[in-house]
């Protein structure tokens, strides 16, 4: 299982606008480069990044090869209700993180 730090706030008012930020510890190889050996290192690359509030979709990302190890991604969303924020990475060979966070909405 990969390491995931996800920042979300504990607690937010209705109707605010609220910063989530996601960093997954991943080598993002991008099947290009040559390692040591002379041979090509294969592609591993997380494919998809989803986000969900209380079971819908809110952020959806698709990656490339040319993205950073350990993928750090940050975006807004609007506190509506009080419940549970998902994040599922999914990738080559059959990578799948998958973490959730709590918010409470007054």
């Amino acid at each position: 299982m990969a390491r995931a730090l996800i920042n979300v706030p504990p607690r937010a008012r209705k109707g605010e606008i609220i910063e989530i930020k996601t960093l997954v510890s991943h080598p993002m190889e991008s099947g290009f480069r040559v390692g040591y050996n002379g041979a090509i290192i294969p592609r591993d690359i997380i494919h998809v990044f989803t986000c969900s509030y209380n079971d819908v979709e809110i952020f959806r990302a698709e990656m490339s090869p040319a993205g950073a190890a350990n993928p750090f991604l940050s975006f807004h969303t609007i506190a509506t209700e009080s419940g549970k924020l998902t994040f599922r990475w999914t990738g080559d060979k059959d990578f799948e993180a998958v973490e959730t966070a709590e918010i409470v909405v007054e």
